[in-house]
This record gives C-alpha cells, structure tokens and sequence, in this order.
C-alpha cells in the first residue's frame, strides 16, 4: 500500500495542486456570488476561505509523520503549505475589505472587541516570513540550518490559525475542536519524536 501510494505521488506534479488550489478559490468567489453560500456571501466566502486555509496548512503538518510511516509526500509540502498561506491571506483581505470595507476605526475597534481576530491575525503575521523564504534562493541564502530555524514559526502560526478556528464561533463544536486536536497532536507527535531522535544522538 506505501509503494503504491509512493509511486503515485512519483507521478503527480506538485504544480497540479496549484491549478486545484486556483480553481477552488475562485470556484468559492463564483459560489459567493452567485448567491449559493447562504444570506451573507461575504461572512461565507471570509470563513471559506479561512477553513480551505487551515485544512491546507493541517495537511502540510501531516508530511512528516506520514513520512514516520514510509509514505513519502515530501514534495507536496511546499505546495500545501504556501497554498494555505494564500488561502489566510484570502480570508484575511475579504475580512479587510469585503467585510470591514477598510473602515480603519472599526478594523481597530474590532481588533479590540474581539481577542480571536488578534490571535489569528498574529497566526497570518508568522506567515509572511515563511512565503517569503520559500525557494531555493531563500533556502541559499540562509543555510539549511538558519531556514529550518526560520520554518519552526509554522507550528505557532498553524496552532494560532486553529485557536482562532474555534474562537471564531459563537459556540464550540466538534468541526473545530477537531481541528485543534489535530494541530495539537501533530505539534506533540514532533516534540515527542524530536526527543527520541536527541536520545538516540546523545
């Protein structure tokens, strides 16, 4: 089953998850505007958006520990990752503009009012570094041990992507308590696996 799994991943070219990363926004605009995201398109397309991006970021997290278990999805990473990037900023400039329409003293009353929209505004500030030092110039530059140091703030950035997740509703349900659980044991899962590896080492 890994081999097969393997070799299919062999097959696909990392740049087909762009073009279905591309479609599916676009496909949520066109829902949006069509009116079949409900009463309120804008508040549907903003959380759209920011669920499509968290789920991307979760799958980019599950690389390595699918990678423990010998399925080797390594090359996808980068896509997924930078996909869920582009999907926070998605939901982020529909938050901005869509939803607030730039008012700038109600995007700071807000900021204020609601300590969820500051957390997960933090999780999208960690991001940028990351989008930003993701090619092989970049990778260069820094030396694989300062980019990997640099590529540890992921973990805070998806974990505060999560918490916002489940601050951002009114009441707590399965869907995002979920979601935390995953954030939350795949950081562990590394931690855990991290140590092993030092003892092995020590």
């Amino acid at each position: 089953m890994r081999d097969t799994i393997n070799q299919a991943a062999r097959r696909i070219p990392s740049w087909l998850l762009y073009t279905i990363g591309a479609l599916l926004a676009v496909w949520l605009v066109w829902q949006a505007g069509s009116g079949a995201l409900g009463p309120d398109p804008v508040k549907a397309l903003e959380h759209a958006f920011g669920e499509k991006g968290l789920q991307l970021l979760i799958a980019s997290l599950c690389i390595t520990p699918l990678r423990w278990a010998g399925i080797n999805l390594l090359k996808f990473r980068r896509a997924l990752g930078l996909l869920g990037a582009a999907f926070v900023t998605l939901h982020f400039a529909t938050w901005i503009t869509l939803d607030m329409g730039l008012r700038g003293s109600e995007i700071l009353s807000d900021l204020f009012k609601r300590p969820y929209i500051v957390i997960g505004f933090v999780g999208f500030l960690l991001l940028i570094p990351l989008v930003a030092t993701s090619n092989h110039r970049a990778i260069k530059k820094l030396g694989s041990a300062g980019w990997n140091r640099l590529h540890w703030l992921s973990y805070p950035a998806i974990l505060a992507g999560a918490v916002h997740f489940v601050m951002i509703g009114k009441v707590y349900t399965l869907e995002s308590g979920l979601y935390l659980a995953a954030v939350v044991g795949l950081l562990v899962a590394r931690r855990l696996k991290a140590q092993q590896k030092a003892l092995r080492t020590a």
